[in-house]
Order: C-alpha cells, then structure tokens, then sequence
C-alpha cells in the first residue's frame, strides 16, 4: 500500500514538473496557443491550396478522372481575353477603393484622435464591418434602386436626376467600390487609431513648441510613425479587394455588359455557369495567388514595412 502511494505521489509530482517546464517555455507556450489555427490553416488552406496547383495541370471536371495537359490551362487563360478584361476590371475596382478607404480612414482615426475620444464612438465606426457582406449588399441594392430606391429619390428632388448605379455599365464597379469602402473604412480607422495612441504626446508638444501647425505635424510625425499600421491596413485591404465577390454576387451578378466581372467572378463563372473547368478556374486561381504575392512584396518594400520610425523615439 505505501509502494503505491509512493508511486502515485511520483507521478503526481512529475506532472507538475512537466506543466512547471510548458508553463516557463515561453516558446513551447506560443506554439500550443496557434496549434489550433495551425492545425485549422493547414487542414483548410495549405492543402487545398497545393492541391489546387496540381489541378491547375489537369483537365477535370468534377465527373471523370484528372487527365494530365501540362501549361495547357494556363495557354488558354493567357489567350483569353475575357481574362484579361476580368483583371482590368479588378485593377479598376482597387484604384477606386483603396485610396478613398484608406484616406477615409486616416481622416475619420485623426478626427477620433483630436475631437472624441468616445468608446461608443468607435463602436458605431466598426458596425458596417460587423455586417455580412450579402446584407450589405442588398441593403444597397434597395436604397440604390433607380426606381424605388431613398438615394434616387433624394438626387430627383435635388434636381440632379435619377442614376443607374448598380444597373449602370459605366458607374457599377464604383458604385461596389463606394459600398465596400463604407462597410470597411471605420474597421480600418479604429486600426488608424490604435497606432495614433502609440505615438508619444511629447512629439506633438516639442513641435508646436516649434511652431510646426496641425497641418505639418500631420506630415512629419503622424504619417511616418503610423507606417506598420497603414502597411498592415493598405495590404489586407489590396488582397481583400482582389477577391471581391460577394457583393457583385449580390448585387450585379457580373453584369450589367459584364462590367463588374471580376478576377474571382471568371473563377466562379469558368467551375458553375459557362462550364465546369477545375483545371483553368484552379490555373487561374493560381495566377492570382502570384499576382497577390508579388503585389504584397512590393507593398512591403517600397512602403518600407519592415522599419518603424517610432522606435527612433523609444
């Protein structure tokens, strides 16, 4: 009987050595902290992301066997020029949202910054991001409506006129640009604003001090010290527009003359409505993939991401 009590107080002992040692392994605590995203990620994205480049040499369409065509897929999406015109209109949509989200957010973190600093606030900016995107999307489409549509009435008594908007050819990729930027600018302005309060108050002091105006202190402290931030903020919001599909999805489905068919629409459209095509939807997913890599990288190093001027002042 004392043999076993030995034992068990051993054992007893020699677990809570081990959790003692994860508990003072700081590295060992981080890596069982991610373990569940890690495991997550590569179930649910670097497989299938590999994969996909298999497929993208196969022709497969989802009811017989792969069959190997080599660069076959790739020839063909090069040579199509539904393709390339799906890529312009993406480019378009991101020159029309990144800069005005970004400037948005910018302006709407320095206001949070120097008039309120209000917690309800700041709950109210994040709103529109909490909504699904297809929510969003209809709820535009309502009050968008030519006929019926709040905003078309309010134009007609302004004696502007009524607009097509999303039925228009010429004005539907801004107009999903304006709805993704209002859904997404507060979200990147509370992210603005948590990198404003990182900057030391005494920069401010020393430079009014100096005579330096808002305006100049804007330029020389605010910008250059919020660069990880608007780094961070600028990328995720690139990648994020790239892949632009469920409010198009929702609202124009494409159209109207096909002007809001994006990059990830031909995707959609080449596996569920012209034909089922794994091996191009999957090449041209693959050719994205690399778009989005090498646009990440140049974002990075021209933008300099990877120095802080803050640490200058630390």
């Amino acid at each position: 009987m004392a043999a076993v009590s030995k034992s068990s107080a051993y054992s007893a002992q020699a677990e809570v050595g081990l959790l003692s040692r994860i508990a003072n392994n700081e590295k060992l605590l981080g890596y069982l902290f991610i373990l569940p995203s890690l495991i997550g990620f590569v179930a649910f994205f670097a497989v299938p992301a590999i994969r996909s480049v298999f497929i993208s040499f196969q022709e497969w369409n989802l009811l017989t066997a792969p069959k190997y065509v080599g660069l076959a897929n790739y020839q063909e999406i090069f040579a199509d020029a539904r393709f390339w015109r799906s890529m312009q209109i993406t480019v378009t949509y991101v020159l029309w949202n990144i800069p005005i989200q970004t400037v948005l957010a910018v302006f709407i973190a320095v206001m949070l910054d120097k008039v309120s600093n209000s917690a309800f606030l700041r709950g109210i900016m994040i709103l529109p991001w909490l909504m699904p995107n297809v929510i969003v999307g209809l709820l535009f489409l309502w009050l968008l409506d030519p006929t019926l549509g709040i905003i078309n009435e309010a134009l007609v008594r302004l004696g502007i006129g009524r607009q097509g908007f999303f039925g228009s050819p010429d004005q539907s990729i801004a107009t999903i640009a304006g709805v993704n930027i209002w859904r997404h600018m507060g979200y990147n302005a509370i992210l603005i604003y948590a990198g404003l309060k990182t900057i030391p108050k005494s920069l401010y002091e020393a430079a009014t001090v100096d005579g330096a105006n808002n305006w100049v202190q804007f330029w020389r402290i605010t910008l250059p010290l919020l660069r990880p931030v608007l780094v961070f903020v600028i990328v995720t919001s690139v990648i994020g527009s790239f892949q632009i599909f469920d409010t198009i999805a929702v609202t124009t489905g494409g159209g109207p003359a096909g002007s809001t068919r994006t990059i990830i629409y031909y995707i959609y459209d080449q596996v569920f409505e012209r034909r089922i095509n794994m091996g191009v939807a999957t090449a041209a997913s693959v050719v994205l993939f690399m778009i989005l890599v090498t646009v990440t990288i140049i974002q990075t190093r021209f933008l300099n991401a990877n120095r802080s001027d803050l640490a200058e002042y630390s």
